[in-house]
């Protein structure tokens, strides 16, 4: 009877024992099935968070871009506005025209800034080609261009292709009335283009800036369709479905200013200013984020911004298809797998659990012996690897301190490799250096990009200069970031570098000198020219590989002259015409005798087609436009300015309006207009006429002649 009562005890007790252990179980099931969809729910709420930072780079980057783009057009209009030789001729015309009856083409100064204005508008881009004549001689109104206009809104001079004043102009103008800049917002242009303007109070001459000293104003209209709209593109955007748009409050309508991704053309939709809709929300709550819907109905993610400077938003958007179409999938194989690894871990933790951690434990000790013995091989690997290199190789940890050092790089530092390590960079580097190499290291490290630069290490015998680069990455999850530097000696390649410069600045200097001995007319006729053809490229922006080309062109110019007969190069009457084909053959000597000079510029290249025009009438090969070399058009622009200043044998020098003149008759003909507008805009705001009126002087020695 005992027997049977302890063993019913025991049962019961085996019983209540399961029992127990069923609800903790079934508690830890249900515990870990709440955690796995909660954590889901969060990845959820993660990435869309991600997705809002995405979104709010790319719009910054983008609003940036447009600000900086509306800026630069205020400015070019600005400019002008401020410009004193502006100020002072527009009050003449006004005076000639209103006080004194005289028509604008009676007045001299409207020449004057006619010019002016379309060299702004040619430089600035408010500029757009003529369109093809229309039969029955019907005028084609313009696109774009820049306009004067007296205090009472006439218009009195204006660039080449003005458009006609419209309502919008007339409105931008009477709030600038009031003393103050205004914009023209986007409108529909000729045959439809977007387009915009600014407009500028101009005031009287030292003059406070107030509404009462207004004596009119400058309007600048351009085009915006290729030069604003390209700024909404985000460079390297591999999205489907993302889309940067420009839009407006237009009363309690959305107007989408930049073409859609549907088809729709520049300023073609508006829509309801309705809080569900994705431009809507941008507008009313812009730096938000939200998800809404986009113009096709479609559900996006979408974020905005306020544009500084005009009453436009930008508004960033993607499908919500598309953002979280990946992340859904990954999230929900990831509950799936985590709810089937619940079950299975469940079922198995008791039966297994001592034997499975005995056999874990072994095979991780296993592993990470082995592990070990990898590790250790590769760092000997990439030790052997790194000290076989020419360069110095080190790696840097968040301290600055050397976790890895090849051979060279420890011979640098004159230190043994075992002991440079854990070292600080302070300790090791110049301390002339360790300024820079710090400020490039912790710029590789922010920025997540390689750095590299030019240092120059002291050195009692001589200076070192090395080409450094520093490159951020993860040794482990675990470890904080370190830098990767590689440090490569290019002393002796910028040694030769230099020297080759060096010889041949002085090869020209050479031929230069040689040939203003042959032709007192034409001596310093070489250096002139590439100091113009230098100031024209600088207003240009050109590349330094144009400027450097221009001015070695331009002082090599004359160099086939040599072989010019020194009786024609001094005649005083009129040269016949086998003698102007000597020295027009002159400039094909010049290139082919520098044809086998290595200049690493294509110097020879610009000298043969100096004699290109630009509408293909010229030789030797009738080239046209921009098949002509940036380099050969503008040095051909200098050598016709500085021939015609400067006084020859056979006549006296022509003064700098004369010359400028000329050169515009042949714009687009024989010279492109861009170098001719940049050097008029030298000549008259940056003291090119004062600084090249020397140009105009007798030479020394004519006599002799």
């Amino acid at each position: 009877m005992v027997d049977i009562e302890d063993e019913i005890n025991v049962k019961g007790k085996t019983y209540r024992t399961l029992w127990v252990a069923g609800l903790l179980l079934a508690i830890v099931i249900i515990g870990g099935v709440w955690g796995t969809i909660a954590f889901v729910e969060k990845q959820r709420e993660r990435d869309v968070r991600n997705w809002e930072i995405r979104l709010g780079i790319v719009i910054d980057s983008r609003v940036s871009s447009v600000e900086k783009w509306l800026l630069e057009q205020k400015n070019a209009v600005a400019s002008l506005a401020e410009n004193t030789s502006l100020q002072v001729y527009l009050t003449q015309l006004v005076l000639e025209t209103e006080n004194n009856g005289s028509e604008i083409s009676e007045v001299p100064e409207a020449g004057y800034l006619i010019n002016l204005l379309n060299n702004q508008a040619v430089i600035s881009g408010f500029w757009e080609p003529e369109e093809p004549e229309i039969r029955a001689n019907v005028t084609r109104p313009g696109r774009a261009g820049i306009a004067l206009t007296d205090k009472t809104g006439k218009l009195l001079v204006s660039s080449g292709n003005m458009p006609p004043m419209n309502p919008s102009i007339r409105a931008a103008m009477a709030v600038a009335d009031g003393g103050v800049p205004a914009v023209i917002d986007l409108y529909e242009g000729l045959d439809g283009e977007p387009t915009m303007g600014f407009v500028y109070p101009i005031f009287a001459l030292q003059e406070e800036e107030q509404a009462d000293n207004i004596i009119g104003f400058i309007v600048g209209l351009r085009t915006v369709r290729k030069s604003l709209f390209p700024h909404l593109i985000q460079p390297g955007d591999t999205l489907q479905t993302a889309e940067t748009l420009l839009v407006r409050k237009n009363g309690k309508l959305v107007e989408y200013l930049s073409p859609l991704a549907d088809g729709t053309k520049a300023l073609k939709r508006k829509m309801s200013l309705d809080d569900g809709l994705a431009a809507a929300f941008s507008i009313e709550n812009p730096g938000l984020f939200s998800r809404r819907t986009n113009y096709m109905g479609d559900e996006v993610l979408v974020t905005g911004r306020a544009i500084s400077g005009a009453p436009w938003y930008l508004v960033r958007n993607v499908t919500v298809q598309e953002a979280l179409s990946e992340s859904k999938k990954r999230l929900n194989s990831m509950l799936g797998v985590f709810l089937l690894l619940i079950i299975g871990v469940t079922g198995t933790i008791i039966a297994v659990w001592r034997h499975g951690t005995s056999i874990r434990a072994a095979e991780l000790a296993a592993k990470y012996k082995k592990t070990a013995e990898h590790l250790q091989e590769s760092t000997e690997f990439l030790r052997l690897v790194t000290d076989q290199q020419p360069t110095a190789i080190a790696v840097f940890d968040e301290d600055d301190r050397y976790t890895f050092a090849n051979k060279l790089a420890a011979e640098d530092a004159e230190l043994p490799q075992d002991e440079i390590l854990g070292r600080k960079i302070s300790s090791v580097m110049d301390k002339n250096v360790v300024a820079d190499l710090k400020g490039l290291i912790s710029s590789a490290r922010e920025g997540k990009t390689i750095q590299s630069e030019l240092i120059v290490f002291p050195n009692e015998e001589q200076e070192r200069i090395f080409k450094t680069d520093f490159i951020p990455f993860n040794k482990g999850k675990n470890e904080n970031e370190q830098v990767l530097a590689v440090f490569q000696d290019v002393t002796d390649v910028i040694a030769e570098r230099e020297l080759r410069e060096n010889v041949l600045r002085s090869l020209v200097s050479t031929l230069v000198a040689f040939l203003d001995r042959r032709d007192p007319y034409s001596a310093h006729q070489s250096v002139r020219v590439a100091e113009v053809a230098v100031a024209i490229a600088k207003e240009l922006d050109a590349s330094e590989k144009v400027s450097r080309t221009v001015d070695i062109t331009g002082n090599l110019m004359n160099l086939g002259k040599i072989l010019v007969p020194t009786e024609v190069l001094t005649k005083v009457g009129n040269l016949s015409d086998a003698e102007k084909d000597i020295v027009r053959d002159s400039l094909f000597a010049s290139a082919d005798l520098l044809d086998g000079v290595r200049f690493d510029l294509p110097v020879a290249e610009a000298l043969r087609q100096l004699q290109e025009n630009w509408d293909g009438t010229g030789q030797p090969r009738g080239l046209t436009g921009t098949a002509i070399s940036e380099a050969a058009r503008i040095v051909s622009v200098a050598n016709a300015f500085v021939g015609m200043v400067s006084p020859r044998a056979y006549r006296g020098a022509i003064d700098f309006n004369k010359a400028v003149s000329i050169l515009l008759e042949g714009a687009d003909k024989q010279f492109d207009r861009k170098p001719i507008s940049a050097l008029i805009n030298y000549l008259e705001n940056h003291g090119g006429r004062e600084r090249w009126q020397h140009f105009s002087d007798l030479p020394e020695n004519t006599d002799a002649n």
